[in-house]
């Protein structure tokens, strides 16, 4: 799809929509009439079509884009891994083992500096957020329309490449990360100790009430603060990406302005996309580092 051939609001929702595969009811008319003769899974035509799958519909291009990014992730890092264990590695270093050394010490400096106690689990958790978070947001830097325009010519009617602009999947990265902070609140404090810290603090066992209220509030919002900032930044980001790209469809000057406008944005965005990384991973360590510590 390009702005040429749709207004500005169609592009701009074409371009919000993921690709969403999921089951309509038996009756569901569709957008173009066609009145569904029995409950079928299939794609989201349309973004009402999106909506009324419900919960358990799947936004395929989020999965796909996510584990594969994953993969790359696993597959790069393995590979210095593999060289830098090798017998027949020794000598200086290429440039990639060299960056992946550097990656790695950048992380385990962080978790030195912000978790107090000991636990082996940290330091590679927060490799992998940081890294896997980081390529999912590079995705943004992408030209919106060239992965999308080609989805479009194999026949798929929407499809986003950026995981971290679906909430779903910040959201899912949070709440494991928050099941972590529970499991490790229980095994470090007791189920005594972590539910003391619920409803004895800070006003004391004849504040319970307000204890619980105001404990219970500070641990939810922890995992939903951590995936709407996420959701939040890139989400706008793609937006003004979306915005921009419009304004080539305005003529010459508009369109030159479109692309200093482009340029100018992709560059400061690169250090949104590192900055969203660093602060999903800092906050998971600062997070289970409370969750390690005992409070009296």
């Amino acid at each position: 799809m390009s702005a040429e051939a749709h207004t500005s609001t169609e592009y701009i929702k074409h371009h919000l929509q993921n690709l969403t595969y999921g089951q309509l009811p038996a009756g569901y008319e569709r957008a173009d009439g066609e009145v569904l003769q029995a409950s079928t899974w299939t794609l989201a035509h349309s973004v009402q079509e999106a909506k009324d799958m419900g919960f358990w519909a799947i936004n395929l291009d989020t999965m796909g884009f996510s584990i594969m990014l994953g993969a790359l992730f696993l597959f790069l890092f393995g590979r210095a891994a593999r060289a830098a264990a090798s017998e027949t590695s020794a000598g200086v270093p290429g440039g990639w083992r060299n960056f992946v050394e550097w990656v790695v010490e950048f992380i385990d400096s962080s978790v030195r500096g912000s978790f107090t106690a000991r636990n082996p689990l940290v330091a590679p958790l927060a490799l992998t957020i940081f890294i896997w978070v980081f390529l999912m947001n590079l995705m943004d830097l992408v030209p919106i329309d060239w992965i999308p325009g080609l989805a479009g010519l194999l026949g798929l009617p929407y499809f986003k490449i950026v995981p971290t602009t679906d909430p779903n999947a910040t959201f899912g990265m949070s709440l494991v990360v928050f099941a972590l902070v529970l499991y490790y609140s229980v095994k470090m404090k007791g189920v005594g100790g972590f539910v003391g810290e619920l409803t004895l603090q800070p006003f004391g066992k004849w504040g319970m009430p307000a204890n619980l209220l105001l404990e219970g509030v500070n641990l939810i919002a922890k995992p939903v603060s951590l995936a709407l900032r996420l959701f939040g930044n890139m989400y706008a980001g793609e937006m003004i990406f979306i915005l921009i790209a419009i304004m080539f469809s305005g003529g010459a000057v508009l369109a030159l302005t479109g692309g200093v406008l482009q340029w100018a944005w992709a560059v400061f965005h690169i250090l949104i996309i590192t900055l969203q990384a660093f602060i999903f991973m800092t906050l998971t360590i600062v997070y289970l580092d409370m969750a390690h510590q005992e409070h009296h």
